[in-house]
């Protein structure tokens, strides 16, 4: 199977990468990159061409892509791959605006491609065995859940709201509300946040709370904030506690790790000995396109958490509450 990659401007990109050539029977054939430097070192590093014009990266003989680009050009990457017919792994989250992923939706129906949107986080084991219990009855009914995800501020682009769309909240918000959606099956009905830049001198929020009323009652909170310093072991976290009518179920997506004090490079790391979720990202894309599969992760799923990252804004804005009416 031939791949393509579109863009190393996020980081996952690297780790995506690796994961593809990891499998015997996949190929990246070629990198684009807009920074003709970082791709001419990413295809040096990964032993393929790099494609200084993207129109000609498509019209090569291509199964599949992974745009890593910055979120504002996903639209963008993801219509010119479905109108070349590429299957198209998209990094979160898949737009800036809510009507710029309903249009990649549709052309990406339009053209019978594959349109899987990266959330890798569903593949923690631990995360998917918290699904197993809620879904079995194990605490009852959820009345409530408490969620983090707490990062290192990532600077470059991200912290540029043109390319980013905005700060921790677009960050952060989507992953926590993801896994949510999943393990619940419900939607949101109900936002009100309140966002602030707090521990960085930039232009976006790097910090805030989001309170949600999900449409079968359940009330959540979750704090997307870049507030992990650079002298951490880890870039952030992910937790989750449940409130059942039965009991209490807390999960921390990292928490299966090794502490290494690295005296050579002057830091503390964690380093993790669970199973890898990006290869289970990676692992699930490539078995979708080989069966012509639905995607696990659609491009629905991306639309409805940034449906909840731009109510977030808009409550911030207004300072009211946000109903989310969908048709």
């Amino acid at each position: 199977m031939k791949i393509g990659m579109i863009s190393f401007a996020h980081m996952h990109a690297f780790s995506y990468t690796k994961h593809l050539l990891a499998d015997p029977e996949v190929e990246i054939t070629a990198i684009w990159d807009e920074d003709e430097e970082r791709g001419l070192k990413m295809a040096k590093t990964f032993n393929c061409q790099y494609v200084e014009n993207l129109d000609r990266l498509l019209e090569l003989d291509l199964q599949a892509v992974v745009v890593c680009s910055e979120n504002k050009k996903h639209k963008e990457h993801v219509i010119a791959a479905a109108r070349a017919g590429k299957h198209i792994l998209c990094e979160k989250p898949i737009a800036t605006e809510v009507e710029d992923a309903k249009e990649m939706i549709n052309v990406c129906e339009e053209f019978g491609v594959i349109l899987q949107v990266a959330y890798p986080v569903r593949f923690a084991p631990a995360i998917q065995r918290v699904r197993e219990l809620i879904c079995s009855g194990a605490i009852g009914e959820v009345v409530a859940i408490n969620g983090t995800n707490h990062g290192q501020m990532p600077g470059g682009w991200f912290i540029e709201k043109e390319l980013s769309g905005g700060g921790a909240a677009t960050d952060h918000i989507v992953h926590v509300m993801d896994l949510i959606r999943w393990i619940l099956n419900d939607e949101v009905k109900n936002v009100y946040a309140e966002l602030d830049t707090r521990f960085y001198s930039i232009d976006v929020e790097d910090c805030g709370i989001v309170t949600l009323e999900l449409e079968s009652g359940v009330i959540v909170s979750i704090d997307p904030s870049w507030s992990r310093p650079k002298t951490f072991p880890t870039w952030g976290d992910v937790l989750l506690e449940f409130v059942g009518t039965k009991g209490t179920l807390s999960v921390d997506a990292f928490k299966q790790h090794s502490t290494y004090y690295n005296d050579s490079e002057g830091k503390v790391q964690h380093l993790s000995w669970a199973d890898d979720m990006d290869k289970g990202l990676i692992d699930d894309f490539l078995q979708c396109i080989r069966i012509k599969g639905s995607p696990s992760i659609t491009g629905e799923d991306g639309l409805r958490t940034l449906e909840v990252v731009k109510a977030a804004y808009e409550s911030d804005k207004l300072k009211k509450v946000i109903s989310l009416n969908r048709i």
